[in-house]
Order: C-alpha cells, then sequence, then structure tokens
C-alpha cells in the first residue's frame, strides 16, 4: 500500500511514523525543525490521515506499507523514527528489512503486549452519534465519559470531520478490530545490529527496567534515554528537549 507523506527539506531520509490515531500532522513543528539538511518524511499509517484503509493491521503489514512507500518515494535506505505504535512499526521493518534502515529512533515504547484503554476508546468512537451539524464541542461531550481527559479528546476529535455530514475520517472500524494486535507485538526471530535509540517519556511508564532484556534481544546496539518535562506524547510534551536529543544521535559517528 502506498501510504500518504509530507516531506520537507532534502538531503539523508529521516523518516516520522506517528502512534495509534495520529497522523503525519502530529509532528508539525517537530519535522520542520529537524529537515535542516535532512529529507524528513510524515507519514500516515494505513486506517490513519489520508492513507487508504485496509482490515489488515499487523506491524508486519504495516511495515511494509511503509518500506513500499519509501521505495517509492526513492528514499531508501533511511532513518526510521516512531512513536508508540510507529514505533512498533519501525521496530518490525528494521528487523525484517535491515538493509532499507539506517539508525532507528523508538519513541516511548517497548517491543511487548500492552493492554491499556485503546478498544474502550474505540469503542465509544464507534457508538458516538454523528447527526449533521454536529459541532466539535459537542462530539467532545459525546466522548467525556469514556475519555475523561480534555487533551486525549481533542487529540480523538482531530481524526472527525464535523458540519453537514459528520464523519470519522480515519478507518475506525477497522482500528476497532485489529485492536489486540495494535496493542500487542509480532513476534520475530530476528535482530537488527544497526544503531538503535529508545527514548522514554519521564512521566510514562511505557518503556519499563524489565523490558530491557526483550529490547536487547532484539535490538543488540540500543541505547536509552528518559526525555525530562515529558510523557508518553514526548514530542509534543518538550519538544526543543526531543529535537535536541533525536540531532544528537543523528549526527553521533
Amino acid at each position: 500500500m502506498i501510504l500518504h507523506a509530507t516531506e520537507m527539506g532534502s538531503g539523508p531520509p529521516l523518516v516520522l511514523l506517528h502512534g495509534l490515531f495520529g497522523a503525519a500532522r502530529n509532528f508539525g513543528a517537530v519535522q520542520r525543525r529537524l529537515a535542516q539538511g535532512r529529507r524528513v518524511i510524515a507519514v500516515d499509517l494505513r486506517n490513519h490521515g489520508a492513507s487508504p484503509h485496509a482490515a489488515d493491521m499487523v506491524y508486519r503489514t504495516m511495515a511494509e506499507d511503509v518500506l513500499e512507500t519509501l521505495a517509492h518515494r526513492d528514499a531508501l535506505p533511511a532513518t526510521l523514527l516512531g512513536h508508540s505504535m510507529g514505533g512498533k512499526v519501525a521496530m518490525l521493518a528494521a528487523l525484517v528489512h535491515p538493509d532499507a534502515v539506517t539508525r532507528l529512533i523508538v519513541c516511548d515504547i517497548a517491543p511487548v503486549l500492552y493492554r491499556h484503554a485503546n478498544a474502550t476508546i474505540a469503542a465509544a468512537m464507534q457508538a458516538m452519534a454523528l447527526p449533521p451539524g454536529l459541532t466539535r464541542t459537542a462530539a467532545g461531550a459525546a466522548l467525556a465519559d469514556a475519555v475523561p481527559d480534555a487533551s486525549v479528546r481533542g487529540f480523538l476529535l482531530q481524526n472527525l470531520n464535523t458540519g453537514v455530514q459528520p464523519a470519522w475520517r480515519i478507518g475506525l472500524d477497522e482500528i476497532a478490530a485489529a485492536m489486540p494486535g495494535i496493542e500487542g507485538w509480532d513476534d520475530v526471530a530476528a535482530t537488527y545490529s544497526g544503531p538503535v535509540l529508545f527514548i522514554a517519556g519521564a512521566r510514562s511508564d511505557y518503556i519499563r527496567e524489565q523490558h530491557r532484556p526483550a529490547i536487547r534481544a532484539l535490538f543488540p546496539r540500543a541505547r536509552f534515554v528518559t526525555l525530562k518535562n515529558a510523557g508518553h506524547w514526548l514530542h509534543a510534551d518538550n519538544p526543543d528537549g526531543f529535537v535536541a536529543v533525536v540531532e544528537a544521535f543523528l549526527t553521533a559517528s
């Protein structure tokens, strides 16, 4: 599948992969800042943003989407940077096609099974009425019980077209059906020997000390950094620190 993507800058390719319910636009100013001296490509993963919808959302398939899209753009090999779900996509791509990945940056996720409230959130989004003339305020109120955090509701509602014919622009039904696999991990009998950086948010518990053996078994050159003043959405919580950490890794010999 050829995915929708936006490009900035020129030079060695750096590819940005967003998390669940996100889109390429989430990287915004971070993409612009990293594009100084690089070709930075932010991709909408399948069923997200402006990319096509399809039922298959296993990580190997999503990784193949990314690499097919980059080959189509003559942007391989590339450095892959993935946040959350996008981090798992990036890890699978590096493990399955190591020659296509020069470096790997994984943001606040580990190659393990997670059990979060994402299935409940997806179900609430599916159940929400979409009457003509629906406003974003009314949509937010409808999600409030299932998603009490206003900032998370705002993030989710970026995926909703309101107005005369309200509709979710993402493949919501496909995402909801695939949630067990999205929260899981595709076991791969491979390792990636290139340079790898795992960035954890200081206020997040997604990357834990007990995950490090599983990480090092797949990525023997993995390094770990904890970003201060950041939770799970670390590139939004502390963009200056995030860009500094990424730049240091990309420019290291």
